[in-house]
């Protein structure tokens, strides 16, 4: 299959400037490697491509001065490193290039190991810049529509990472997500947490792939893990910032029956989610559709919102009896309400939503119009 240009790489250009590092953050195994060499391999200036998995690298940025690394960039005009959380203590180093050699720029990838450690966000604050990469999201798959409504079961199931497109079974796929769980998911937590078991990871996942669409408690995940509420915490805060899970709080604006004390958490992936709790089985032999159907599409305007630059807060909406909405953006000012259906059915919008909130816009997202709702 053939894909676009990821969404996202047309805004480096841009956002590639002297005087600051550019960022390509993300999860392990979502593209950031492929995408920087698609992009490096079209410039038409000098530039020193890296790897900092490779020793001698690290051991070039040993000498932290000025004047070594003007004899490392020599005549090149951009400096690409690859996997740059590897090199320690990279955060300064980049920071005297950028601080000293203003003619060069510098562009990195790195995974969330940089969250976890603050190995770079601290000695480079107000000189980067950050693009975050995700799965495919559905508009980087060179289909039509009727092949993206066809392929659509297989998302829902197996989700987006990229090198699915390298196996064509299902059974391949599945193993290859199995290995993705068990070797990758958690590396950057365990490294620098000092986590020394995934059990209690894996299995606060679990709990949390059971209550897609609902209001998770963490009083009650500490309960049923047998660990504190503090760590369950803490945990839910490393997976967002490893870009397993994201969070969705409620939305609020002081009337009393809104519940505001409790949050949804969603995937960015269904393939995750599904092979956490091990079932893959085809949408027709399943009592979860829709939670998938939620999940998916959830991701989905997240990366629609993402690589598109939108500068927009997402909340979840719920009363205490149970008028609630899917989604609720707040952009420009404005309100924009979501509800999330499988089976698209006349739906009409919340009676205190309605009255307290009249001029937001309502809409129900389906299989029947979801593609224009996330740019396709």
């Amino acid at each position: 299959m053939q894909l676009k240009k990821r969404d996202i790489e047309h805004k480096i250009p841009d956002m590639l400037r002297p005087g600051k590092v550019l960022l390509l953050l993300g999860a392990r195994r979502t593209g950031k490697t492929v995408l920087l060499n698609e992009y490096s391999k079209n410039l038409n200036v000098p530039y020193l491509k890296l790897l900092g998995e490779d020793f001698s690298v690290i051991e070039s940025f040993e000498q932290q001065s000025i004047t070594h690394y003007k004899q490392l960039l020599g005549d090149n005009k951009i400096l690409i490193i690859d996997e740059a959380q590897h090199i320690p203590d990279i955060g300064r180093c980049l920071k005297l290039i950028v601080d000293n050699i203003p003619e060069v720029k510098v562009l990195i990838t790195g995974s969330s190991a940089f969250d976890l450690s603050n190995n770079l966000g601290e000695p480079l604050t107000g000189r980067m810049n950050v693009l975050h990469t995700y799965p495919f999201s559905q508009k980087e798959y060179n289909e039509n529509r009727i092949q993206a409504k066809a392929n659509l079961e297989c998302r829902l199931i197996y989700g987006s990472y990229p090198e699915l497109l390298e196996y064509t079974s299902f059974n391949e796929q599945q193993t290859y997500l199995q290995n993705l769980v068990s070797s990758y998911l958690f590396r950057d937590i365990l490294k620098f947490e000092n986590i020394k078991h995934s059990d209690k990871l894996v299995a606060l996942l679990r709990l949390i792939a059971f209550q897609i669409g609902k209001e998770v408690s963490t009083s009650e995940l500490s309960t049923q893990l047998g660990i504190n509420k503090q760590t369950v915490d803490r945990y839910l805060d490393l997976l967002s910032k490893t870009f397993v899970i994201f969070k969705l709080p409620g939305f609020s604006r002081n009337l009393r029956k809104e519940i505001t004390k409790s949050n949804r958490w969603y995937f960015y992936d269904n393939g995750i989610r599904n092979t956490l709790i091990a079932n893959v089985n085809s949408i027709n032999r399943r009592d979860d559709i829709g939670a998938l159907w939620e999940n998916y599409i959830m991701s989905e305007r997240i990366k629609f919102q993402n690589n598109h630059g939108m500068l927009v807060n997402n909340y979840f909406w719920r009363t205490y009896d149970k008028q609630e909405i899917d989604l609720v953006e707040e952009r420009n000012g404005n309100l924009f309400s979501y509800e999330f259906k499988w089976k698209p059915k006349k739906i009409k919008t919340p009676i205190a939503w309605k009255e307290n909130y009249p001029d937001a816009e309502f809409n129900v997202i389906s299989p029947d119009n979801y593609l224009e709702w996330i740019g396709v």
